[in-house]
């Protein structure tokens, strides 16, 4: 399937936003760099990206440094069964976080992405 067939089916859907998982989308950043920049020029949808890599590792890797650019919300770190936590939102470990990326790569530091389930 090509990314321009991707796109489509994402964009397909109005009310959906959009999650990078599986594997770990940090492996192909190029490809992902590709459909969440089209994503996100052609929508208003947010971007989440699940990856076993932190934040900070993330950004000493141009190619994924770049897909950061187009990323929403990070979930960063390997899930640990031994941190394995069922009451986290979005995330099965205490040790993975939930980075708001824009306003981190303002920062130029990991800042928290504050979900509120009340909203």
């Amino acid at each position: 399937m090509s990314t321009d067939e991707i796109l489509q089916k994402v964009l397909a859907d109005s009310f959906a936003d959009v999650t990078f998982s599986g594997g770990d989308p940090m492996y192909q950043p190029e490809g992902f760099t590709e459909l969440a920049h089209a994503i996100k020029r052609q929508s208003r949808k947010n971007i989440w990206c699940y990856t076993g890599y932190t934040f900070e590792t993330l950004l000493h890797n141009p190619r994924q440094a770049k897909l950061l650019e187009y990323i929403d919300v990070l979930v960063d770190g390997k899930f640990k069964e031994e941190l394995r936590d069922e009451d986290l939102y979005f995330r099965g470990s205490s040790n993975q976080r939930l980075i708001d990326v824009q306003a981190s790569l303002k920062a130029k530091k990991a800042v928290d992405y504050v979900y509120n389930p009340k909203l």
